[in-house]
């Protein structure tokens, strides 16, 4: 009898926030820690993690992730309580914590987590200073997009 290994997933991320890239125009990126509990680690191996309505909040001088939601795998969740969109605590340098206060409070920015990536052993979260997006900005990086597109099967298409 022979026993076939589940295929290890070679890439680094874990999850991505598109809507973010969709909602926000990206102006800094900023690279934190997490702090996480075991059975969270383990549902992030497995890929259940959605970054969808995500975002950092700032109180006494720590930065929190909020919204991102851990489903908890079953066999964590018979004997442990979880939370899967409870408030997780991020590593950051204590100036780099300020600058983004500073920022968020005063200038109209948000910060967003845009992914999540293994680094090594180690789970960290790729946030962003991001300002929103109206109506019209969005369908003008559309169209740009779609331009892009089309002018890549263009440019492919008289090379040959």
């Amino acid at each position: 009898m022979s026993t076939k290994k589940k295929p290890k997933n070679t890439s680094a991320t874990i999850a991505q926030n598109k809507k973010a890239r969709h909602d926000y125009f990206i102006e800094d990126k900023y690279e934190a820690g997490l702090v996480l509990t075991g059975w969270e680690v383990k549902a992030l191996r497995e890929g259940k993690v959605q970054l969808l309505d995500s975002y950092v909040e700032f109180e006494k001088g720590e930065a929190w992730l909020t919204g991102a939601l851990i489903t908890p795998l079953k066999q964590a969740s018979t004997h442990i309580i979880t939370e899967p969109r409870r408030q997780r605590k991020l590593l950051l340098h204590g100036r780099e914590i300020d600058r983004l206060e500073q920022n968020v409070q005063a200038k109209g920015y948000t910060c967003v987590c845009t992914g999540l990536y293994w680094k090594g052993h180690i789970i960290k979260a790729e946030i962003a200073l991001a300002k929103g997006k109206q109506a019209h900005d969005k369908r003008d990086s559309a169209k740009d997009r779609d331009w892009a597109k089309q002018k890549e099967r263009i440019m492919k298409h008289n090379v040959r």
